[in-house]
């Protein structure tokens, strides 16, 4: 952080909507995907667009889909809603989808931590649709959380009708919003330990045991990579969103409709190629480093940490000096008690020379309460001998 002499001016104002900045105009530079109806590269923490081909236009994403599935699963763990060792029982339903599967049986019952391998590793629709019922009670009403999401995270090219990716009209995305799915996805570090897996195993020991191979192959082939998705169908063909980490910079690659596995992947290995030659990133604050302590009268903590809520960086191409880095911290307004562990607050706005270079949320890592009234009859009490 030394070396790009960052400070921090705090100033309140709302929050708004930024789309990703762009080093790359359309299709310009090397034909990175060619084989492919759209695709994209972005670096994680910026956001910054390396290539894009096509990237808005709307296209099924067949099992791609499963990356929001896999947000909303990781969000309840996340807030203690559900648990990684607590047993979840397969409806006729969830056993009765069709397309890749771990063969559950109506009844049968799996841990969280089982379910999410099928999903993550070998993409299991049954493990999926039995996720989503013992979140949202129902698909229909997780899909519903899966359109809200998405437009929380102002996808504008996103519609879901499942929480799998099996053809269904009006179920459509894009590879731009595929990629800002896959940030977010990112967010919670503890999925790559099951999307980078190549293999795995289910009712181990039994004689139902079931073996899991990874979809996505270059988690085997490509070093570095450690996810996320791939998906297929008749009408979407060949898809696959990929992430990849190297010297501490993680990348993010999207390619939808390549008419065979063998050119998808190579897609995808020519974007990856192109970011760790051409680009390197400088760590500024790790994910939930506090950034700034917050007062607030009525709180019943003197001071509020308020932390990141993901990594955060400084891209460049590699050669290039970057300087007079400047990170802004811009609080919402009418921001009221009690905040909620994980509630956005603000925004952190990286600058070089007042030209905006990422920014990402702020959060509170902890719950934070309205004090009671004796305990603000005591603060009030303390500031009057204060200054006396």
């Amino acid at each position: 952080m030394k070396k790009f002499g960052v400070w921090i001016t705090i100033v309140f104002v709302m929050l708004s909507v930024f789309a990703p900045t762009s080093f790359a105009a359309e299709e310009t530079g090397p034909k990175l995907a060619e084989k492919a109806k759209s695709a994209i590269l972005i670096e994680r923490d910026t956001g910054t667009v390396l290539y894009n081909k096509n990237s808005d236009e709307k296209l099924p994403p067949a099992s791609m889909t499963k990356i929001m599935t896999l947000v909303l699963v990781m969000e309840a763990i996340n807030d203690g809603s559900l648990k990684l060792d607590e047993k979840v029982r397969a409806s006729e339903y969830a056993a009765s989808m069709g397309g890749s599967q771990i063969f559950l049986e109506p009844g049968e019952e799996m841990t969280v931590n089982e379910l999410l391998k099928g999903v993550a590793i070998a993409s299991g629709n049954d493990a999926s649709v039995a996720l989503a019922e013992r979140i949202a009670g129902s698909e229909e009403e997780f899909v519903k959380q899966m359109n809200a999401k998405a437009k929380q995270l102002g996808l504008k090219n996103t519609h879901f009708k499942n929480t799998t990716g099996l053809p269904a009209e009006g179920h459509y995305s894009t590879a731009e919003d595929m990629a800002l799915m896959a940030k977010e996805l990112l967010k919670h570090e503890g999925i790559t330990e099951y999307t980078s897996k190549y293999d795995d195993y289910l009712r181990k020991g039994t004689d139902n045991e079931f073996w899991l191979v990874n979809t996505n192959k270059l988690v085997k082939f490509y070093p570095g990579v450690d996810g996320l998705k791939t998906g297929f169908t008749r009408e979407a063909m060949y898809c696959l969103t990929a992430t990849a980490k190297k010297n501490d910079m993680r990348v993010i690659a999207v390619v939808m409709g390549a008419d065979t596995p063998k050119n998808r992947n190579a897609s995808i290995s020519s974007m990856l190629d192109y970011a760790f030659n051409h680009y390197e990133t400088e760590s500024l604050y790790k994910r939930y480093q506090p950034v700034d302590q917050m007062r607030m009268i009525r709180a019943q903590q003197p001071t509020i940490d308020v932390v990141t809520s993901e990594s955060v960086s400084v891209l460049k191409k590699k050669g290039e000096t970057i300087e007079n880095v400047k990170a802004d911290i811009s609080y919402h307004k009418d921001l009221s008690l009690p905040l909620k562990s994980g509630q956005e607050i603000g925004v952190l706005t990286v600058t070089s020379n007042d030209k905006k270079l990422s920014e990402s949320t702020l959060i509170v890592k902890e719950d934070v309460k309205e004090a009671g009234v004796w305990t603000l009859f005591k603060r009030s009490l303390n500031e009057m001998v204060k200054h006396r």
